[in-house]
Order: structure tokens, then C-alpha cells, then sequence
């Protein structure tokens, strides 16, 4: 954690994200950081971000009107009308609580914060927590002050925008961060190989229809030492169960696990989507990965977000429509046949991770608030960038004491 910020130095900060885990978890990262530096952070999003686990205590929420832009044009009308009362029960929220910055995570909640931070003048961040520029973030990247990536290379971001990118992580929960430090679990040639299983919010079915039958495929000797923990949808477990039951692989099945840290920190090998916090956790903690893209994501973000880990060996990649029982046992087997390998595939993974994001993070959202550039991780011509950076921070102290 970092130092606790200067006595007279405490400042407020607005975070914005959409109602999802995958915006959520970082803003709460970031919330509890600069908490911890002494500073004051509100949140705004919608009902479903109000109410979802794991927002620290402290974090006071505010839910504003947050308008979408589908495919019907006749719909446009509404969702300009809800994102400009939305912006301005976020003016009058700034008004009020006066912040030295604003953080975007994406999202549709976010946008009417972020357009109400440039129509306040009020210096502004947006977090993109994928390795494709989301639609919100696109929206905004010529309007805010700085772009925090996750990955060294983010699709849909324009070159122009080049000297506002700072690689800083994305943020993972305190209590995964505190596994880096600990080893990979033993794994042995007669030991347990200990899976575990997700598929978050949407897609779970089809790792629930694979997985049991791409186990159950494994040579006996590896076979007979599987341990899995799977979490599947409420209408898929008992037909999971009986698929393990009938392969004779004891499996522990749930639609929720309030300890998955812990079920993380023992496991040798995930399998699962490759969803933005998801990776992160892996890279985090260091563990090896079997993942299957979400192949309706927008702008099939999540096959672009398994690029680095897979090149440094920690993770293997299978498209949906390849994903079946036998290409699902051939890639653990690959992984898994000898210690060695699921070891090196831990290190691969482990040496993705960017444990510091949170502390990054808040150094670059304080730098908009009074408080010199610290070492914040940058891409490209760093003293190029540096110096744009220290301008704008300069620009925001004169507009905030004006």
C-alpha cells in the first residue's frame, strides 16, 4: 500500500462504472487505495452496481440514469434523453462534492459522469479494463485527460490519442492480490491436479457440457487424480453432477463460491472464459489457464484479451466452436502431463501479472488532483508523455483554484 497522502492533502475523487463485476472490481480497487491515502471517493452506476458484493463500506454509491444506443433508431431519442439527465444529476453531484477528478471504468453509467466532468471542466480518467477500447471509452478518449490500459496493446485506439495511454494493470481484489507472494501448489507425478471451473455471468452452459466429458477423456492416470470445483448455473448443476457421477470424478458444484480466492489459491489449472478479471486474477496469483472466449463479446474483446498471457506460455486458448471433449483433453494433457510443465505454464502466467495496478492507477488519478506524476508505468516516449501529463495536471490545479 502506499503512503498515506500529506495532512492537508485530501481530496475527492468520482469513480464511474457500469453494473458488471468487469468495470466494478477495479473501481472498487481504486476506491480502496485512494481511501487509503486519505482521500474521499463517491461512485456513480446503476442499481445493479449499488447493490453488488464487494463494494467497500466507505464507498457511497449514486445511482444516475445511464441512456443505451441500440439498433433502433427509434430508441436514440430515450437514451439521449437519459444520458443528459443523467449528466446533469452529475453536475449537481459535482457541485456538491467538488472532486479533482473524474475516473470512468466503462460502461454506460459512465458516460453521462465523464460528459459531465468536461462540461465542469474537471479533469478526467477512463480505465479500460480489456484489450479492445470499449464503446463508452471510445466515445470519450478524445474529451478525457488520460487513458489507463490494462494491456500493452489495446485494439480501437487511435493513434492520436497515443500520448494520453498509461499501461498501469487492471486492479484485482485486495484479497487475490495477497497470493502473489505465495508458491504454485505442489504438484506431483502421483499428487491431486485440482481444477477449477467458471464461466461468469454468461456462457456458463457450454463449459458445463464440455468439461465432465473432456475430463473424463484424460488418461487414467491423470483421471484418477482430478479434484474439481465447478461453478455452474442453477438449472445446469444437477445435470453436472450426474455427468461427473457417471465418469467417477468427484467434482464439488455451486452457483457461488464465497471463497473463490481460496479455491484459486489451491487449484493447478483454470478453466474458464476470458473475461478481463478473470485474467487479471490469473496473472496476479499465477496460475495456468485453459480459456474460451465469449464468442459474443463485443468486438470479441475477450480472444484479444488472452493474447499476452498465451504467448508467455501461461494460458491456452480454444474458440468455442473448436471447444468440444477432445480438443479440451488433448490441451490439458499438454499442460498437465508432466509437473514441469503446469509449473512453467504458473511462471508464464505469473510473470503477466501487474500487481502494482491499483497503486498506479491511484498515482495517475491523484496526478489530476494537486499531487506531482509519480511512477506510473507508460507506453511509448515516456518523457513525451510525462510531460503532457504534468501540463494537464497543471491545468486542472489552476481550474480547480479559480
Amino acid at each position: 500500500m502506499s503512503s498515506e497522502t500529506p495532512t492537508g492533502a485530501s481530496r475527492h475523487f468520482v469513480l464511474a462504472a457500469g453494473g458488471t463485476g468487469g468495470h466494478l472490481i477495479p473501481a472498487f480497487a481504486l476506491a480502496s487505495e485512494l481511501d487509503a491515502r486519505g482521500h474521499h471517493v463517491a461512485l456513480i452506476t446503476d442499481e445493479r452496481g449499488a447493490n453488488i458484493p464487494g463494494k467497500p463500506d466507505f464507498l457511497t454509491a449514486h445511482v444516475l440514469p445511464a441512456g443505451r444506443f441500440g439498433k433502433n433508431p427509434l430508441r436514440w431519442i430515450g437514451g439521449v434523453r437519459a444520458i443528459m439527465e443523467g449528466r446533469n444529476m452529475a453536475l449537481r453531484l459535482f457541485d456538491a462534492f467538488e472532486p479533482s477528478a473524474v475516473v470512468g471504468f466503462g460502461g454506460y453509467p459512465a458516460f453521462p459522469a465523464l460528459l459531465a466532468s468536461t462540461k465542469a471542466n474537471i479533469p478526467s480518467v477512463v480505465h479500460e479494463q480489456n484489450a479492445v477500447l470499449g464503446r463508452v471509452n471510445r466515445l470519450l478518449a478524445s474529451r478525457v485527460d488520460a487513458i489507463a490500459t490494462s494491456y500493452p496493446e489495446v485494439q480501437r485506439l487511435k493513434d492520436k490519442h497515443a500520448d494520453k495511454v498509461h499501461l498501469v494493470g487492471n486492479p484485482v481484489r485486495a484479497e487475490v492480490l495477497a497470493l502473489r507472494a505465495q508458491d504454485f501448489p505442489e504438484f506431483t507425478e502421483e499428487g491431486l491436479l485440482r481444477v477449477l471451473v467458471t464461466g461468469g455471468s454468461q456462457g456458463a452452459s457450454v463449459l458445463s457440457e464440455v468439461v465432465p466429458d473432456g475430463l473424463a477423456m484424460l488418461p487414467p492416470a491423470l483421471r484418477q487424480r482430478l479434484q474439481v470445483t465447478q461453478q455452474c448455473r442453477a438449472e445446469d448443476v444437477d445435470a453436472v453432477r450426474e455427468r461427473y457421477n457417471s465418469h467417477d470424478i468427484p467434482a464439488e458444484l455451486g452457483t457461488y463460491f464465497e471463497d473463490m480466492e481460496e479455491r484459486l489459491a489451491d487449484c493447478h489449472l483454470f478453466i474458464g472464459r476470458a473475461g478481463a478479471s478473470s485474467i487479471a486474477e490469473l496473472t496476479a496469483v499465477g496460475r495456468p489457464g485453459i480459456l474460451i472466449p465469449l464468442p459474443i463479446a463485443t468486438d470479441d474483446h475477450q480472444s484479444a484479451n488472452t493474447r499476452e498471457i498465451v504467448k508467455a506460455g501461461g494460458a491456452r486458448m480454444i474458440r468455442q466452436h473448436n471447444f468440444v471433449p477432445k480438443e479440451l483433453a488433448k490441451q490439458i494433457q499438454a499442460l498437465a502431463q508432466k509437473p514441469a510443465s503446469l509449473a512453467n505454464a504458473a511462471h508464464g502466467a505469473w510473470n503477466c501479472g501487474r500487481p502494482d495496478a491499483a497503486k498506479d492507477l491511484a498515482d495517475l488519478v491523484e496526478s489530476f488532483g494537486g499531487v506531482d506524476m509519480m511512477d506510473v508505468i507508460r507506453v511509448g516516449d515516456g518523457e513525451k508523455r510525462a510531460q503532457a501529463t504534468n501540463t494537464a495536471a497543471e491545468g486542472a490545479t489552476k481550474d480547480q483554484s479559480e
